[in-house]
């Protein structure tokens, strides 16, 4: 019998790819779910405002009130900017400030990518949130979505070649990336485009574009791409689905490593998912890098797993092929010949804290927000701090990989003002914070995150100040310990690769990781299992005396857990 006449099946998809395929360029019926008298959007759009900057939630402290009282679920929503190398105007952080407290539950977060998100807001504030979002030339567009994120860069604003360099290079990316369809312009800016996408007219017309990166069915998921530098991979590198490694010659980038296939999600209790750290794949010139990036990202498009979300990944792709073959397969994307990856070693990972020279006669000052949260709370004022800050001194920012917000373009006559203003809203400068504190990170988790497991955000403050008075008795309060805490496994503050991990897994219980170090550049492997948050520390504390006792010199603490704990773990490692 003839193929033609029993032809192969088609290929299994999941139920979002066929939302996706017959959205119309992720329209859907979002405009319509917009009119409607409605808390929430219908399960098929909500999949589709991903791809527009927000997610569909619900308040997780009230459920059981309302569960009582025999109402639904409270919906909001979290709205999130994207925003390349984490840089925005004064006016823009007033916008963000302004929609906080109108629209949202009156805080801020930075990102571990560097953006803002809004949590809290109502489906009748959407429009006028994401319309005055554009209004300040920020968007939403790909912000979350089966599209290429926010991407990332070193976000000190250093006067040299290099650094400027990075920052306009991760711009070329994220314009290069960014969706062409005019569905977001139409629905949210009153279909009129801020700044007219190829193939779209100002007015945003309904009609079907050219998708020539992401075709008619986008991504099979979410695609991260980082910049950085062998001394400041506070982007984490290692983490990303595409990441460009600077090769730095006379104060000039000469070219990159590509690396690809990064990834922190996977599954408790399913081996076929783990995270990943992105291998160094070819090496590119300046004027070769947007072909690379343009190929990694179609080869991900046209062989990611479409049919399993939880193995939809490029380091899946990567993984299960290999480095040689994702080479070959990579090849016929690109228009120039693969040259292999040089030897680049990552050395830093610096935070960007305090006050620092530009090198162009004006600083810049990094503070520290814990966990990323900009939030007015008793007497703890940092959101009214950050708003008189800024309308003081109408500094340009950057938000930093690590949740933080840098004060840009000071002029020297400013540090007075500065020191003042933080002394009176009580905020404290980085060399009165610990070391632990400054390098942790949480994600939101509970209230917000409807995939959380476990708290995350809320419990580190007091988990942190447990650690510190253990980090104090063994007087190791100058080690630099990366401390990275999720409410699940998906890994949105990259909790793999830290010195410390904590992972939710049910309820107060937790996964304990250990063994990655400070530049991310490996895994970390289970201490143990389903610990209790009230012996988290308790668990720690022997492998820190442990640590200080027969630590080799300059013996980071991951490294030595690689070293001398690795193998007596309660655990089996993460591969």
């Amino acid at each position: 019998m003839s193929i033609e006449q029993n032809p192969s099946p088609p290929p299994k998809r999941s139920a979002v790819e066929l939302i996706k395929e017959n959205s119309q360029q992720i329209r859907g019926g979002i405009a319509e779910e917009l009119a409607r008298d409605t808390e929430r959007f219908n399960d098929q759009d909500k999949q589709l405002i991903k791809f527009h900057g927000f997610y569909q939630q619900d308040n997780r402290d009230a459920r059981k009130d309302r569960h009582r009282e025999g109402a639904g679920k409270a919906f909001q929503f979290m709205v999130r900017c994207k925003i390349p190398g984490g840089k925005v105007t004064a006016e823009q952080y007033l916008t963000i400030d302004r929609l906080a407290g109108a629209h949202a539950n009156g805080t801020i977060r930075i990102t571990s990518r560097q953006g803002f998100q809004l949590h809290g807001v109502l489906k009748g504030d959407l429009k006028q949130t994401i319309g005055a979002i554009n209004q300040s030339l920020l968007t939403t567009l790909g912000a979350c979505g089966d599209v290429n994120r926010n991407v990332m860069a070193p976000p000190a604003p250093v006067a040299t070649p290099v650094y400027r360099q990075l920052q306009e290079h991760a711009d070329v990316i994220a314009r290069h990336f960014a969706p062409r369809t005019t569905a977001y312009h139409e629905i949210w800016v009153d279909g009129t485009a801020m700044t007219p996408t190829p193939g779209a007219d100002a007015r945003g017309s309904p009609e079907l574009v050219d998708e020539p990166i992401y075709g008619k069915l986008y991504l099979p998921r979410k695609f991260k791409v980082a910049f950085a530098l062998p001394d400041d991979n506070s982007t984490d590198l290692f983490a990303q689905d595409l990441g460009f490694l600077a090769d730095v010659k006379d104060g000039a980038i000469v070219g990159y490593n590509v690396h690809a296939g990064g990834g922190m999600g996977m599954t408790h209790g399913n081996a076929n998912t783990f995270p990943h750290i992105a291998q160094a794949v070819c090496y590119v010139t300046p004027d070769q890098f947007l072909a690379a990036g343009e190929g990694v990202i179609k080869l991900f498009r046209d062989h990611g797993n479409r049919a399993d979300r939880k193995r939809a990944r490029l380091k899946y792709v990567l993984h299960d092929w290999g480095i040689d073959r994702f080479r070959d397969v990579l090849q016929t994307y690109l228009p120039f010949p693969i040259v292999p990856p040089k030897d680049i070693p990552v050395t830093g990972f610096p935070l960007h804290l305090g006050w620092h020279e530009q090198g162009d006669g004006n600083y810049y000052y990094g503070i520290s927000i814990e966990n990323g949260r900009i939030k007015d709370e008793g007497d703890f004022r940092l959101r009214t701090a950050m708003r008189k800050l800024v309308e003081k001194t109408r500094p340009s920012i950057r938000l930093t990989p690590m949740q933080d917000i840098l004060l840009c373009d000071l002029p020297k006559s400013a540090k007075p003002l500065i020191n003042r203003l933080l002394t009176v809203y009580g905020i404290a400068k980085p060399d009165r914070l610990s070391l632990v504190q400054t390098h942790s990170m949480a994600c939101p988790a509970i209230p917000t995150c409807g995939l959380a497991l476990s708290e995350a955000e809320r419990v580190m403050p007091a988990l942190i100040d447990q650690l510190e008075v253990e980090i104090r008795r063994l007087g190791l309060g100058q080690e630099k310990i990366s401390i990275r805490m999720t409410g699940c496994p998906n890994g949105c503050v990259r909790p793999y690769q830290s010195d410390i991990g904590i992972v939710g897994r049910s309820g107060d219980k937790y996964t304990l990781f250990v063994g990655g170090n400070l530049v991310g550049s490996r895994l970390s492997f289970v201490l143990k299992d389903l610990v209790p948050i009230d012996q988290i520390v308790s668990t720690l504390a022997p492998v820190l005396d442990d640590f200080k006792r027969d630590r080799q010199p300059d013996e980071g603490f991951g490294d030595y857990c690689q070293r001398a704990v690795r193998g007596s773990a309660s655990a089996p490692a993460v591969s």
